[in-house]
C-alpha cells in the first residue's frame, strides 16, 4: 500500500465564482491539495480561518469593493501562519514587491496555464518565493540598475497615509485608519508629492514601493 501523501489545505478567494469553482477542480484532481473554503471577500476568508485549518490561501489583488492588501495584518493578527499565494489578472512590477513586503509568498497571473499554478503552488510550500516569469527579465534588470537613492525622512503621519496610497485605499478610508480628517489626507498627500517631485497618486506608489517600503 502506498503511503498517503501529505494534503495542502488549500483556500481560494477571489470574487469571481467562476474561477473559484474551476480553480477548486483543477486542484481537487491533485493528489496532495484538499480545497477546504471557497469564497468571494477579506472578510469571509478571515471567518474561514477563525474555524477551519488552512495551509494556503490562493489570494485574488481585485476583490471588487476590497484589495487583496487588506487580507495579510487582519489574517496574521488572527493567528493565521499559513502562506498566500495572489492568483490575479493585472499586477504591476509595483505592486508584486509591496505583495511580497506585506508577506505573499509569490505572485501568479491568471492568463498562464494551469499546470504552471500547479507548480507555483507547490514551490511556495517548499518555502520559496515565487514570482510569475512576466515579472523575471524586469526584476533582473532593476537588480542591475544599481542602488536607489537615499529615501527622504517621513513624518509618522506621511508614513501612514504613503502606506495606505500603497495599499489602493481611499483618502476617505485612509483618515479613518490614520484617525485624522479627509482633508488633513489631502494635505499630507500635497507634502508627499512635493518631497518626493511626484504629482499622481500612481508616481507616489512607485516611490512607495521602491524607496520606503522597509519604513511601513
Amino acid at each position: 500500500m502506498k503511503a498517503q501523501l501529505p494534503r495542502t489545505k488549500i483556500l481560494l478567494v477571489d470574487d469571481h465564482a467562476l474561477f473559484r469553482e474551476g480553480a477548486a477542480r483543477l486542484l481537487g484532481v491533485e493528489r496532495d491539495f484538499d480545497v477546504v473554503g471557497r469564497c468571494g471577500s477579506v472578510e469571509e476568508a478571515l471567518g474561514i480561518l477563525r474555524s477551519t485549518r488552512v495551509d494556503l490561501v490562493l489570494l485574488d489583488l481585485d476583490l471588487g469593493q476590497e484589495r487583496g492588501f487588506q487580507f495579510f495584518k487582519p489574517a496574521r493578527d488572527g493567528g493565521f501562519t499559513g502562506r498566500v499565494l495572489i492568483v490575479a489578472g493585472v499586477v504591476s512590477l509595483f505592486e508584486a514587491r509591496r505583495l511580497i513586503h506585506c508577506g505573499a509568498a509569490g505572485v501568479f497571473l491568471k492568463q498562464n496555464p494551469p499546470n504552471l499554478l500547479v507548480e507555483a503552488m507547490r514551490a511556495v510550500m517548499r518555502g520559496e518565493i515565487y514570482f510569475d516569469p512576466a515579472f523575471q527579465d524586469t526584476l533582473h534588470s532593476d537588480s542591475d540598475s544599481g542602488s536607489p537613492p537615499p529615501p527622504k525622512a517621513l513624518t509618522s503621519r506621511e508614513q501612514a497615509v504613503l502606506s495606505g496610497v500603497a495599499e489602493g485605499l481611499s483618502n476617505k478610508e485612509i483618515a479613518a485608519r490614520v484617525h485624522v480628517s479627509e482633508a488633513l489626507v489631502k494635505a499630507t498627500l500635497q507634502q508627499l508629492f512635493d518631497k518626493n517631485g511626484v504629482r499622481t497618486r500612481s508616481q507616489l506608489v512607485r516611490i512607495a514601493l521602491e524607496q520606503y517600503s522597509a519604513q511601513f
